[in-house]
């Protein structure tokens, strides 16, 4: 990943806009006084610019939405607050990411900028190469619904061919989508622990136990569900088949 996002920042500032001819990096020039100034072009802006944007494109043209929704949810049903902390789901979520990804992210620096840093092919092409794998695990995984959704939305012509669609488009049906099969997944893991919470407090009220939290005491039986049933290599094993099987 962190080969892609320097590739990416290079190809930026590769752009012919920004590469014209004879355009340094920084420019220096002496003063009345003696003294050198040193003055920063539009490259640096671009590449600045780029880096600061290619994280949160990335994180949400990936698996990761997906899979921390997913995770967030799974504690949520669990009812154990913050345990596993924000800081442990989120490098879970980043680390299945790279996982799922890497296919995708490897024929993007084989296809576009491996040749480009090789000086095989121009800027354009490259960043023309290195999108398409993006954008077909963003088309497998994407549902025409949503794609139809933002087309009327913008107005766009009718789509006969998936190359067809633009990539801004494509990005904001692709996160729709995510977000619908995150919740699908979040409503399957809630189920069993919520059966669970149904008849710990059925039971609890037939005792008479008004003043015992229901939470408290199926807390334990819902973690011992959980793990009696291999929970956490069930769900990593099924979110990342999920693409698998989506592509």
């Amino acid at each position: 990943m962190s080969a892609l996002l320097l590739g990416l920042g290079l190809l930026a500032i590769s752009l012919p806009v920004f590469a014209e001819p004879g355009l340094p990096a920084v420019t220096l020039t002496e003063g009345e006084n003696g003294e050198t100034q040193y003055s920063l072009t539009l490259q640096i802006l671009a590449l600045m610019t780029v880096l600061t944007l290619l994280p949160s494109l990335l994180l949400m043209m990936t698996s990761f939405t997906r899979i921390i929704i997913v995770l967030a949810l799974l504690r949520q049903a669990l009812g154990t607050v913050q345990t596993p902390s924000n800081q442990i789901l989120l490098g879970l979520a980043l680390f299945l990411t790279l996982f799922i990804m890497a296919p995708v992210f490897q024929t993007a620096y084989d296809e576009g900028i491996g040749p480009y840093m090789a000086e095989e092919i121009g800027a354009m092409e490259a960043i023309d190469r290195a999108s398409q794998p993006l954008r077909t695990f963003m088309l497998n995984q994407t549902r025409e619904s949503d794609i139809a959704l933002y087309q009327e939305i913008g107005d766009y012509p009718d789509f006969e061919t998936p190359e067809d669609v633009p990539l801004t488009v494509l990005m904001a049906a692709f996160v729709t989508s995510e977000l619908k099969t995150a919740f699908q997944i979040g409503f399957l893991i809630f189920i069993p622990f919520l059966i669970i919470d149904l008849v710990v407090a059925s039971v609890l009220m037939s005792m008479g136990m008004m003043m015992l939290s229901p939470m408290i005491v199926s807390l334990p039986f819902k973690i011992m569900l959980f793990v009696l049933v291999d929970g956490w290599a069930l769900l990593m094993g099924t979110l990342a088949s999920s693409f698998y099987m989506g592509g």
